[in-house]
């Protein structure tokens, strides 16, 4: 039975809704694999926090790189989908494993080979977090293809308007995810205790058991991707369109993987306990980060059926529906961090005060940037939707990078010492959203009428 919602007619509160509340959920998911591993390895030490987290910014770089095919796939399926042309939108999804597939290859052998180096590059001064970090990223780089397959499996799914599978499939990876991580990193019965190698074990095992769900369902369902072909020869006209729509939001997120990096090398000077609490704080604040991805993705599938459909008008209410339901989210998100931060970051250092009263800081300065947050991923989305991948690229960079010698100046400069680091975060968010959404409103009120009508 199909499970594809209509997305070019009916109502679009509810239609949105529906198609968001289970990417929401599967966004929710994606957080809470890593939410459960520092709340295990945070009960073993803060150290191997930090080593996670460290480690952690590969695995983010290895996301970054998943959106080349994930971002050009999304929306060629849409668009495809809008014009009724089905043929079309499983050629993109062929060619698009095929092209996530190499690049997950090439970077597991990178990883691989380069790994101590790599964690060398934050100079932490802890030679025990040092080779955690290693170990952990060891086991995800053997593991980590099925990091990038999995994500390609969702939107292919979420692009045709099914979002409950995808968050059905990852919902069981999570709950596998749940139960090996304390019986790996503390032991049970015959399975020895492997500290943090326990926790990257249980979090490759987890993906591959999703992996291996989405393969089966789509045989069993007949989904989108059930009947697509992969061992054929690659179509470069697919792949140069994918790659076109795919690679600047990879360099911005890959950019702002990086920059992340270098204002931790910046945090790694304050000590091992600040490098914990930016993991953790990253980590809780990721609830309102990965509910607006969630929604922004439906929102970038929606605009992108309405735009292949040219329907000018459902775009634009699309769009002004989604910023409320969003601002909504940002606020709440906003008072939640600012008001609770303090029995938040207790749930993962229960016993590390002084790690809680760092965290609690970092929690209400992120606070007060979360609704502009939200209205800036979610403007990506639309932006994405109408194939315009550059613009959110242009704003995301140019403001990452400000955040590097931002960051310095603030903590070395001013009384704030490690408040400037988390300063330059909220700053820049603040500025992001604003320029982005006005960026934005004015395509549609100026721009994208005539576009379509020329179309037409």
């Amino acid at each position: 039975m199909s499970r594809e919602l209509n997305l070019l007619e009916g109502k679009i509160a509810p239609t949105l809704t529906k198609l968001a509340l289970p990417i929401m959920g599967t966004s929710f998911i994606q957080m809470a694999y890593n939410l459960t591993d520092i709340i295990w390895l945070g009960r073993l030490s803060t150290e191997a926090v930090a080593a996670s987290g460290t480690a952690g910014f590969f695995m983010w770089l290895g996301s970054s790189l998943v959106m080349i095919s994930q971002i050009g796939v999304g929306v060629g399926i849409a668009q495809s989908i809008g014009r009724n042309d089905m043929d079309e939108a499983k050629k993109y999804i062929s060619n698009g494993f095929q092209l996530d597939f190499l690049i997950a290859m090439i970077y597991s052998i990178l990883l691989f080979i380069f790994r101590h180096s790599l964690i060398g590059f934050f100079n932490l001064d802890d030679p025990n977090v040092v080779q955690m970090a290693i170990d952990y990223l060891t086991i995800i780089a053997i593991g980590i293809v099925f990091h990038f397959l999995n994500p390609i499996f969702s939107t292919a799914l979420n692009s045709s308007g099914n979002s409950v599978t995808p968050f059905k499939v990852n919902a069981l990876g999570l709950i596998s995810n749940i139960i090996l991580d304390p019986v790996f990193i503390f032991g049970f019965g015959p399975i020895p205790a492997m500290g943090i190698k326990g926790a990257a074990l249980a979090t490759i095992l987890a993906q591959f058991f999703v992996t291996i769900i989405f393969i089966i369902s789509g045989k069993l369902n007949g989904t989108i991707y059930s009947h697509v072909k992969l061992l054929v020869k690659p179509d470069l006209k697919y792949i140069k369109h994918i790659v076109k729509l795919g690679f600047p939001p990879f360099v911005q997120s890959a950019l702002h993987a990086s920059i992340s990096m270098i204002l931790t090398k910046i945090v790694a000077k304050f000590g091992a306990i600040p490098v914990a609490v930016q993991s953790i704080g990253s980590q809780i604040e990721s609830i309102s980060w990965n509910t607006s991805e969630g929604f922004s993705t439906a929102i970038s599938t929606f605009t992108g059926q309405n735009y292949g459909a040219k329907k000018y008008d459902r775009i634009k209410e699309g769009y002004n529906i989604g910023m409320k339901i969003l601002g909504s989210i940002g606020l709440f998100a906003s008072l939640l961090l600012i008001f609770a931060a303090r029995p938040l970051f207790t749930i993962f250092t229960p016993n590390d005060p002084v790690a809680i009263w760092e965290g609690v800081r970092y929690l209400r300065i992120l606070g007060v940037s979360q609704l502009f947050m939200c209205i800036e991923i979610g403007t990506a989305g639309a932006f994405n939707g109408l194939g315009r991948t550059l613009p959110p690229t242009i704003i995301g960079v140019s403001f990452n990078i400000l955040r590097i010698p931002l960051a310095a100046i603030l903590s070395t400069y001013t009384a704030l010492g490690l408040l400037g680091v988390w300063w330059s975060l909220s700053l820049t968010s603040i500025l992001k959203g604003i320029i982005l959404a006005t960026w934005f409103i004015y395509i549609l009120k100026y721009k994208l009428e005539k576009e379509i009508t020329a179309l037409e």
